[in-house]
């Protein structure tokens, strides 16, 4: 039989003081919720159902691939599992129920805590740990043998009980079936007035079913955020495990407390980051490329070899051994090919700069197919935008585009062809042509030296006035 995830996603969050959903609230740019969700899967689980409630329809937006149901009043952990019932039906195999608010969770603990309620037959299987400063938490009470007699949340704890440092941490394995068969046991016989899905270790115990704890190696992945002081501690934990594994396996990072890697990126050996650099989104890094400093990249593909120098870099694809920036903007769709060189201030979007070819400085070039050997200009600039659409430029192999060329789209430049400085280019220029767009330059003898006299005899009269 598989094993189904259950995260609990519903609750408003309201110590984040937002208008975003806490689960939605993201840590090395992924929602928490997502991160849940990965590690449910990389778990083995063969099924994820989300429970959603405040901001469902934000939240549900985020889990288009998980299946949702809807909290409408929210009575507690134990009335979002009765809230599921219909879609985990029917009941059987291993039940996991996460928390959404609980980015941190490894794969490998979810992995573990369903081995053990498998192997011991436990109707339930609790997530530990032990906390040096336990305040806040609900508590497990074990009973003279160290079996599991019930969950204790902090509120209801007894004078006796406070000084207990074994906590739970929310993670539950539960046998499906025989949950369902209990579910309706929970009561609200507490401080809160709510179901909450710990008592069900305490109606397990009661109907002599099995319980067990399982302590967690590593107290930090239970982490629950329910403020932005613990979502940037979530943040930091996630950042140095991340940022361990990739050096592990082979990449230099000059200071890794100043790198930020999303979890989903994929970095190959030899690859050189440094530091104030942000890597996110599904980001691949390819064998010996050197990033950063001061650089964010989003979405994009670089391959071996290419340098990216304090630039940003949003769903660009740069080639092997070319190079970025400083200071240079690559919006979506750019593509650097091979040994192409895009310089100091220069923005690039939907367009590709062909191999070998030199966007070298203060240069915007959109909607524009760049050949090989291209050498563009210092402020030269592609108007590809009428107001109402965008147009296309063409620029062939190893032709030249001039200083402050405006090429006014749509338009060819053909191959081995020459724009001349400061021209407005409004027509295809032909293959090894030059195209000029100047008017004829006056030059006023004495003008100069008129004119600074004038202002000096002005200057004399209002003195003396």
């Amino acid at each position: 039989m598989g094993v189904t995830a259950l995260i609990l996603a519903a609750g408003a969050g309201t110590r984040m003081k937002s208008e975003i959903p806490k689960v939605a609230h993201e840590v090395l740019g992924t929602p928490m919720v997502r991160l849940v969700v990965a590690a449910a899967r990389q778990a083995g689980c063969d099924r994820v159902v989300a429970v959603t409630g405040h901001g469902a329809e934000f939240v549900e937006a985020l889990l288009d691939d998980v299946q949702c149901v809807r909290q409408e009043q929210r009575l507690g952990t134990g009335h979002a599992v009765m809230c599921a019932r219909g879609a985990l039906m029917p009941a059987e195999g291993s039940l996991v129920v996460l928390s959404g608010d609980s980015p941190l969770l490894r794969p490998e603990t979810i992995d573990a805590l369903v081995q053990e309620r498998e192997r011991s037959g436990a109707a339930i299987a609790v997530l530990t740990a032990e906390m040096d400063d336990p305040a806040g938490y609900g508590r497990i009470v074990r009973g003279p043998r160290g079996e599991v007699l019930g969950i204790v949340e902090h509120k209801d704890l007894a004078p006796q009980q406070m000084d207990i440092a074994e906590i739970n941490t929310g993670t539950y394995c539960f046998d499906a079936a025989v949950l369902f068969a209990h579910l309706d046991k929970l009561d609200t016989d507490n401080a809160q007035g709510e179901f909450y899905l710990t008592d069900m270790v305490s109606v397990f115990h009661r109907e002599g079913l099995g319980v067990v704890g399982v302590p967690t190696d590593e107290p930090q992945e239970t982490i629950g955020v329910n403020s932005r002081v613990q979502l940037a501690q979530a943040t930091r934990v996630l950042q140095q495990r991340i940022n361990e594994r990739h050096m592990i396996d082979g990449v230099t990072m000059v200071d890794p407390n100043l790198v930020w890697i999303g979890p989903d990126v994929e970095l190959e050996q030899d690859v050189v980051i440094e530091p104030m650099t942000f890597l996110m989104g599904a980001t691949t890094v390819e064998r010996g490329a050197h990033i950063g400093p001061s650089t964010r990249i989003t979405d994009s593909k670089i391959g071996p070899d290419a340098r990216v120098d304090a630039s940003v870099l949003i769903g660009a694809n740069v080639g092997r051994d070319a190079t970025v920036g400083p200071v240079s903007y690559l919006r979506p769709g750019t593509v650097l090919m091979a040994d192409s060189k895009v310089g100091a201030c220069v923005e690039i979007k939907k367009s590709t700069v062909g191999e070998g070819s030199k966007v070298p400085h203060l240069s915007y070039i959109g909607d524009a197919t760049i050949g090989k050997g291209v050498n563009v200009g210092a402020g030269s600039i592609t108007c590809n935008y009428d107001g109402a659409r965008k147009h296309a430029t063409v620029i062939e192999d190893g032709a030249f585009i001039g200083s402050d060329t405006m090429l006014v789209a749509p338009v060819t430049i053909g191959q081995g062809a020459v724009t001349a400085a400061a021209s407005a280019i409004t027509r295809d220029v032909a293959a090894g042509s030059l195209g000029v767009e100047r008017s004829e330059q006056r030059t006023v003898e004495g003008w100069a030296d008129r004119k600074r006299a004038a202002g000096a005899e002005d200057t004399e009269r209002g003195s003396e006035a």
